[in-house]
């Protein structure tokens, strides 16, 4: 082999040297620093107005209609259900963002069909549990039911 073959050879090989630390240096800065959550509910140090109620028209009697964070970091925290549904996860675009390492950018959906709130765990990593059975299809809720995604418990209530 030429001298000039050799040459080109190792700054290829050195090339894909660099290009390999810089792509595990930039997995090792995403699992350290992770995802970046906005927090809501708060406008210049004071509350955000409440979300107005969903109808009770299209809703019987003893269906849920809100949301509450029993256990975990927002402990407390309440969000009306909507017919439209609601995203819980990481990501800042979810209704329930979670500040949870357990929690994938978009962790589950709870929605009405029209008769029924269900619940959807979607693809997530560690899994959404309704009671102590792990989703892996739409279940139907009630009120007392009782979800848990990661380290956060949330419960369904009138």
């Amino acid at each position: 082999m030429s001298e000039l073959t050799l040459t080109i050879m190792r700054l290829g090989l050195l090339v894909l040297l660099w290009l390999f630390v810089f792509s595990i240096v930039g997995v090792l800065r995403g699992d350290l620093y992770g995802t970046h959550v906005a927090r809501r509910g708060t406008h210049g140090g004071r509350r955000a107005p409440a979300p107005a109620k969903a109808p009770r028209s299209r809703r019987s009697r003893g269906e849920p209609t809100r949301l509450v964070v029993t256990a975990g970091p927002l402990a407390g925290t309440t969000l009306p259900l909507r017919e439209s549904g609601l995203l819980i996860g990481r990501s800042p675009e979810c209704a329930l963002v979670l500040d949870d390492d357990y929690a994938s950018g978009r962790h589950a959906r709870i929605y009405h069909d029209g008769t029924q709130w269900l619940v959807e765990d979607l693809r997530s990593t560690n899994g959404t549990f309704l009671g102590t059975m792990r989703l892996t299809e739409p279940e139907p809720l009630r009120t007392g039911s009782v979800l848990r995604i990661g380290q956060t418990t949330v419960e369904l209530q009138r």
